[in-house]
């Protein structure tokens, strides 16, 4: 093959597998690495030439909306699957992540269990109103059987935790867009058990669903014989913010007073 013409002293590097110029968005040389904080090496002894180290072109790319509330995770998150996967927004929130996934249309919305306003499966719950087609992967550091199956039931299309390699994470992207169900190993057998009847699906229950997470830390914290100041001062609130957020949990759980709260929790193994 004639090897294009430079236009000037230095000529743009080509992709070594084409031997064309990389799409601008390309970024020569760098390979898929793995999500900060995640373990190095791929599975398998795989490296990084022909396969994460290659870029897709930008019409042939999964485009994903990021979701999580810890900013230098979506960095790395986006750094990892950023050559072939094509990030087209990102958010912190459950209001930010609706309104990002309503601009954009993703193929496919990461999402974390756990987000300020309501969690993940607020955002499935709103997103699914309006767009009832549109696909989730829960990407979580949660493994708890009770997170699994309440996002897999409120709609989300698959579940994979943080220790999830960049290679992985991008087939599990794809295969979502594509329609496929994936989950991680372990969280696999969750789905099955709860499936055949081997876990108890009451257990997992719809009205913890409705408490936002900064509710569920109230909860908690009362639940275990904190007083209002103490929770106030364990987490960075004001006594009259605890005091909001314990009526709120009452409200919703339809429970009249601290003991029923802390038998409601304590039933659960949430205490």
């Amino acid at each position: 093959m004639t090897e294009p013409r430079s236009s000037g002293p230095n000529p743009t590097p080509r992709s070594r597998s084409t031997g064309m110029p990389p799409p601008p968005s390309a970024m020569p040389g760098r390979s898929t690495g793995n999500v900060p904080g995640r373990p190095g090496g791929r599975p398998g002894g795989q490296n990084d030439a022909g396969t994460s180290g290659e870029s897709v072109p930008d019409g042939d790319r999964t485009r994903v909306v990021v979701v999580d509330d810890h900013a230098m995770f979506r960095s790395g998150v986006k750094a990892d699957i950023g050559q072939r996967i094509e990030v087209v927004g990102e958010a912190e929130d459950v209001d930010s992540a609706v309104a990002v996934i309503a601009e954009t249309h993703p193929d496919v919305v990461l999402l974390d269990v756990h987000l300020p306003g309501g969690g993940g499966i607020e955002v499935l719950r709103r997103v699914h109103l309006v767009a009832a087609d549109q696909k989730f992967l829960a990407l979580s550091v949660s493994d708890a059987a009770e997170d699994v199956i309440g996002v897999i039931r409120a709609g989300a299309r698959g579940y994979v935790t943080k220790s999830i390699n960049g290679e992985e994470l991008i087939d599990a992207i794809r295969r979502v867009s594509e329609g496929d169900a994936v989950f991680s190993p372990r969280l696999a057998g969750f789905v099955l058990d709860a499936f055949s009847g081997a876990i108890d699906l009451s257990t997992v229950d719809e009205d913890l669903d409705r408490l936002s997470q900064r509710e569920r830390e109230v909860l908690r914290l009362i639940a275990r014989g904190y007083a209002y100041k103490e929770v106030a001062r364990e987490l960075f609130i004001s006594i009259k913010t605890v005091e909001t957020h314990v009526s709120s949990v009452l409200r919703k759980l339809q429970l009249s007073n601290r003991h029923q709260l802390t038998r409601w929790a304590t039933d659960r193994r949430l205490v």
